[in-house]
């Protein structure tokens, strides 16, 4: 059964000889859902098939979003293991999702993990991301940037970034910060606030005290 091969490359996750065989995802990702992530990517590497894996769990994110009760189904701690693997795996194949894809939800759920699915989709879509060379960046700031300040804000971030990477800016507002900005560059963190700032002085003054 392909489930049960799939849930066996899992379990053997740990030992040597496995992870030699398998194809080393572009960034770590940790825990019961990094395992099956990576699982799942090096397995679709091999089959040159990471672009329909990545569409279908895709889908799927958005279909247990649209439906509570398959989010539910999927939940629900009463229902056995074998009912949610038929039930999971014969909406795979209505659906027309990869042969990947159906054995990631046969092996969750024959392991009873399946609540974990929401956390492998989403180690696998950061293995993708890195994959495909994207670097995350979130800016806060105390009010929006105008068009001027983003400029020169994209061009200084641009210096951090790969000629084969692409830069994705995600800006966020929060008053509470007073002024300046954070950022959050990949694994870099920079607290540029005013109010950091302001925290920082008020100690001081504190410890004179």
């Amino acid at each position: 059964m392909a489930s049960a091969r799939f849930s066996q490359t899992v379990r053997q996750f740990s030992t040597s000889s496995v992870r030699n065989k398998l194809v080393k995802p572009p960034v770590p990702v940790f825990g019961v859902e990094g395992r099956y992530a990576t699982a799942l990517y090096s397995a679709a590497t091999k089959q040159k098939n990471l672009d329909a894996v990545q569409k279908d769990l895709g889908a799927f994110k958005g279909l247990m979003a649209k439906d509570e009760s398959l989010s539910g189904f999927i939940e629900n701690p009463s229902l056995k293991r074998q009912e949610k693997q038929v039930v999971l795996e014969n909406l795979a194949k209505k659906m027309n999702y990869s042969p990947l894809v159906a054995n990631l939800f046969g092996a969750l759920a024959e392991n009873g993990r399946i609540q974990k699915l929401s956390g492998v989709i989403s180690a696998f879509e950061k293995i993708m991301s890195a994959h495909r060379g994207e670097i995350f960046c979130t800016v806060t700031t105390a009010k929006p940037l105008d068009a001027a300040t983003l400029k020169e804000l994209k061009a200084a971030l641009q210096l951090f970034v790969k000629k084969n990477e692409t830069l994705q800016l995600d800006l966020q507002v929060d008053p509470s910060i007073i002024g300046g900005m954070l950022v959050n560059l990949g694994d870099r963190y920079v607290d540029m606030s005013m109010a950091s700032k302001i925290r920082t002085y008020t100690n001081v003054i504190k410890q004179a005290v």
